[in-house]
């Protein structure tokens, strides 16, 4: 009798997800050698997770919105457009070589932002030029004296007060009577009958319905890159494993955030408290729906300089690290991607399970990284973005070469850019994937 879930280790957990990804029982494959492929490309990323050495160093890369670029479209026309996308998406797909899926997943649906009036975004045709990618706005979209409120009823707050300030379509939600004093002997229900309390349950139904076509049109793109050989390196998003990066992404600001550390810290460290297994319980459910163990992780605030290492230790390596652990204890594989500088972090992050994740760097000294955490943790990127969009694919091969030579010793290493290159030059892209082949074989 096979045992069950709850009673294998984290090691035992983590091999049934990698067999799950390297195996998966919803991918038919268009022939035998792209079958072949897939399972080479997860086999190379597998053993570089283990910090072990592969056939070659693989590389992945998130395009951006470079292959709509590729197809001739601008941005808006993809944000659109589910046929344009999908078409550009399998050019792209097809004409440029890949180690792991470049999945369209992150493309916003325009029609949605339209539908909710969204606040928290700017984006083509909306305050932006068509070919430039969608812009998050960060505001106080919770007020310094509302964490009471929050804390209160969540639930509540979040239907009348948060979501009438990031989407103006649900501006009439604002009229509705507190959520526990509706239905029952309470009444209340006559505020439903406001025609501008029913056009925004309209609008959201019709988002609704979007963001099924939307998701459809991506997932069936998807299944042809999976189908055609290549694994997804990560599906789905996660805002940010640091709970908080999620709080000043979504409700305090970064100015918000940080007079909160002065003035009520208290008050961060209690939702963070509360967020840390919220957290680890969406990852799992995405792993568990995607078979993809690999999740990703944005660290938007924890860079050199941007707080003390007293806050570091205080505000959000305790929280993200609980985050970490949480998710390894279930098999999966986070990639945490260090946004700025981490050189000064180097030694405090290094606190982690042996060979359990992946940390993407961006701008950071990758000789230190190898040498600090080259024995227990996988290290990813640190391709410069500018070189990506300004160099030439000389320019492009000598970076990677270095970085094979240095990173790449002994294994453990994912070629990457330090960052999404919205503007790459395609040929920059391809020199990645010929430097990989020529400098990254591993002999054995």
């Amino acid at each position: 009798m096979e045992r069950k879930w709850i009673e294998l280790s984290s090691d035992e957990k983590r091999e049934e997800r990698f067999k799950r990804w390297l195996s998966p029982d919803d991918v038919t494959f268009i022939s035998p050698e792209a079958e072949r492929l897939f399972k080479e490309r997860v086999t190379r990323l597998i053993a570089v997770i283990k910090l072990k050495e592969p056939d070659r160093v693989p590389v992945v890369l998130h395009p951006g919105h470079i292959p709509a670029r590729y197809s001739g479209y601008t941005v808006k026309d993809v944000m659109y457009d589910a046929d344009k996308l999908a078409k550009a998406w399998e050019k792209y797909i097809n004409d440029i070589e890949h180690d792991a899926l470049p999945s369209a997943g992150l493309v916003r649906n325009g029609r949605i932002l339209d539908i909710l009036k969204a606040k928290m975004h700017k984006w083509p045709g909306h305050d932006l030029p068509d070919d430039c990618m969608a812009q998050y706005v960060e505001a106080e979209y919770l007020k310094a004296d509302e964490w009471d409120a929050l804390q209160r009823d969540p639930s509540d707050f979040h239907f009348r007060t948060y979501l009438p300030r990031i989407y103006g379509a649900a501006e009439p939600f604002r009229k509705l009577p507190p959520l526990p004093s509706v239905g029952g002997m309470h009444g209340g229900l006559s505020a439903f009958a406001d025609p501008e309390v029913q056009a925004a349950f309209e609008a959201f139904r019709e988002a609704g319905k979007e963001e099924a076509k939307w998701r459809k049109a991506i997932s069936e793109v998807d299944d042809r890159g999976m189908a055609s050989g290549l694994p997804p390196f990560s599906r789905g998003v996660i805002g940010g494993g640091a709970p908080l990066d999620t709080i000043g992404a979504s409700l305090r600001g970064t100015t918000g955030t940080i007079m909160d550390m002065f003035k009520q810290p208290e008050r961060l460290i209690e939702k963070m408290e509360n967020m840390v297994p919220e957290t680890i319980q969406r990852m799992i459910a995405m792993t568990n729906a995607t078979g993809v163990p690999v999740v990703f992780m944005p660290l938007h605030r924890g860079a050199d300089g941007f707080m003390s290492e007293k806050q570091f230790y205080t505000f959000y390596w305790p929280y993200l690290k609980r985050v970490i652990l949480g998710c390894v204890e279930e098999g999966l594989v986070p990639v945490l991607f260090a946004e700025g500088g981490y050189n000064t972090r180097l030694e405090i992050i290094k606190d982690l399970p042996k060979g359990k994740v992946i940390w993407h760097f961006d701008q950071t000294d990758m000789t230190r990284a190898k040498e600090i955490l080259g024995d227990c943790a996988c290290i990813m990127g640190n391709i410069p973005s500018s070189l990506l969009v300004t160099g030439r694919p000389d320019d492009i091969k000598a970076s990677c070469r270095k970085l094979i030579e240095t990173a790449g010793k002994g294994g453990g290493y994912i070629m990457a850019p330090g960052a999404t290159a919205d503007d790459s030059k395609v040929e920059n892209l391809k020199a990645m994937f010929e430097a990989a082949k020529e400098y990254g074989v591993y002999r054995k």
